[in-house]
């Protein structure tokens, strides 16, 4: 789950993360008000769940609380687009920051790395809007220093790495510090991300961090009940958002193929099929094992959802999802959805010819591989 900078400063606040004063404002006039409290000179920052969004004009210094308010009132219900979010979305609120002297800027950004198999601090003396250019053309420039889940990070094991980057020999031990904290937070909060970009040392010599980006492992909320108060269904994709309502593992991805299938390795691997045949998947969608007719019913609604979808690929190997199961839900999501699109279907393993018998009937396109299942998704979209 991707938190608002508004929300995550709340939670670095719990390990006193250095931040300059800010609060949120949902209308011009608030925007003013908390501008003129910080003297005018101001940030003011759209808060949406996207990257880039500096780039994409939604961040504006301003030296006034007219300014501020003049900027709010021109960003506040347009859609921010961004190159990381190109369908854009929608600015609900923005978060007014009092500005503050920035000398240098730098970057920190905790994380599991999947290629190192570990979780990560990245830290580079390089940050700002360009750290995606820094890491691309002078990987060399960030240290990648190994976070422990237990106990996080040593001060000495942070000193090593920042000095192996050559950062400024009197700014290592705040800087050290900093990086502490966020893996401190890390660890204790069940994130999956905790990045400051900048972490801005100041001309009074203090670093802070001037901006905040934390997400959160969805599998912890369980455990968590205090984060469901930042839940933003209206960030969410919906379809994404329903699938979770339902206890769907669903995401939604930009082709224009819609996948369902059990098991999260036979998912993907049908993804590459699609892939391979010269598609490309609208979504990701896992049934679960055992799945059964009102199950899968349920998964093709979700599927169908997506006006981007052109056809249907069914991929599914039966162990304990039984494959007559899965062409019932199948047979009664056609009953009673209106469905327009080509279905392709492959289906193996428990029941398959009982499976069979029940498509046939409902003139579905059979597979006996999912190669040929992609294929034949393929021709279709040709034709």
């Amino acid at each position: 789950m991707k938190l608002h900078e508004y929300q995550a400063r709340e939670i670095l606040a719990k390990y006193s993360v250095p931040m300059p004063p800010a609060e949120v404002a949902e209308t011009p006039e608030q925007a003013r008000e908390i501008a003129q409290k910080y003297g005018g000179d101001v940030v003011v920052k759209a808060q949406v769940l996207m990257g880039g969004r500096g780039k994409a004009g939604g961040v504006k210094l301003c030296s006034t609380p007219d300014e501020a308010a003049e900027f709010t009132a021109s960003i506040l219900g347009k859609k921010l687009k961004s190159i990381q979010n190109p369908e854009g979305m929608v600015v609900e609120r923005v978060l007014v920051a009092k500005r503050v002297d920035i000398v240098e800027e730098y970057y920190i950004g905790i994380l599991l790395d999947r290629a190192r198999q570990q979780n990560v601090a990245m830290v580079s003396a390089a940050g700002g809007m360009d750290i995606e250019e820094v890491a691309a053309k002078t990987p060399e420039a960030i240290a990648h220093i190994p976070v422990n889940p237990k106990w996080g990070l040593w001060e000495y094991e942070v000193r090593e790495g920042l000095r192996k980057i050559g950062f400024r020999t009197d700014k290592i031990g705040a800087m050290a510090s900093m990086v502490r904290k966020l893996a401190q937070a890390y660890n204790a909060e069940d994130a999956t991300l905790v990045e400051v970009n900048p972490c801005a040392l100041l001309s009074d010599g203090s670093i802070v961090a001037a901006d905040a980006k934390v997400s959160i492992d969805d599998s912890a909320l369980f455990r968590r009940p205090q984060w469901q108060a930042f839940a933003d269904d209206a960030a969410d994709d919906p379809i994404e958002a329903e699938a979770a309502r339902r206890g769907i593992a669903y995401v939604r991805l930009d082709g224009n193929v819609g996948v369902l299938g059990n098991g999260a390795g036979l998912v993907m691997l049908t993804l590459d099929e699609i892939a391979r045949a010269g598609e490309k998947a609208a979504n990701f969608l896992d049934v679960g094992g055992g799945a059964q007719a009102e199950r899968v019913r349920e998964c093709m609604e979700l599927v169908l959802m997506d006006e981007r979808v052109q056809a249907i690929l069914i991929n599914i190997f039966g162990g304990i999802t039984r494959g007559d199961e899965v062409a019932k839900g199948v047979t009664e999501a056609l009953a009673k959805l209106d469905v327009k699109v080509p279905i392709v279907v492959r289906i193996e393993g428990t029941n398959a010819e009982e499976a069979r018998e029940i498509l046939s009937k409902a003139n579905l396109i059979a597979a006996q591989t999912v190669q040929e299942a992609a294929q034949k998704v393929h021709e279709l979209l040709s034709a």
